[in-house]
């Protein structure tokens, strides 16, 4: 079991940066990381994959937030961050980490980024 918790969402105007933190309650070396997010209004829909990776350190980004965000990662301190520069309006969400090992998969509680001015 891995408990995870987001933190560093808040309200920021258009064009400016948030970085999220999400800390694990165990190990992650061996657990592809990712952030998710859903937009509000949208309870029915998938949460839409932000940023994610692997154990290996691949990364992959929605192109959405592609030259925007960029996700890393701290195994030394069970870690994983998402810097998300030029925030624009249509980033506002709540934003997940998750921690995926084959039949394993962990979801945060969340952070809400509002872009709004």
């Amino acid at each position: 079991q891995v408990q995870l918790v987001e933190s560093g969402g808040g309200l920021v105007q258009p064009g400016g940066s948030l970085r999220l933190s999400c800390a694990a309650s165990r190990s992650i070396s061996f657990y592809h990381m990712g952030w998710y997010r859903q937009a509000p209004g949208t309870p029915g829909k998938q949460r839409e994959l932000v940023a994610r990776m692997t154990r290996g350190g691949s990364t992959n980004y929605a192109d959405s937030v592609k030259g925007r965000f960029t996700i890393s990662r701290d195994n030394t301190k069970n870690t994983v961050y998402l810097q998300m520069n030029s925030l624009k309006p249509e980033d506002t969400a709540v934003y997940y980490c998750n921690a995926m090992l084959t039949s394993s998969n962990y979801w945060g509680q969340g952070t809400q980024v509002t872009v709004s001015s």
